[in-house]
């Protein structure tokens, strides 16, 4: 996914999109472990989606944020 497509979400859904990426990484460990994985570069995309992900929201966080008061 492109982070263009992935800033277009609400957070809920990045957040439910991160538990879905991270169940299919899970999943593709298992299909390695049983010898029946057929495309192994999904490991690394994936990774690399739910980094986007989760660098999304803490975007989001940071611009909501209030700066302290002296």
């Amino acid at each position: 996914m492109k982070a263009a497509d992935l800033r277009q979400l609400s957070d809920e859904e990045l957040q439910t999109k991160v538990k879905e990426l991270k169940m299919d990484n899970f999943n593709l460990r298992v299909q390695q472990q049983l010898g029946q994985l057929e495309k192994p570069h999904r490991f690394r995309a994936n990774r690399k989606d739910v980094a986007r992900c989760l660098t999304i929201l803490t975007e989001r966080k940071g611009e909501n944020a209030t700066p302290a008061s002296k």
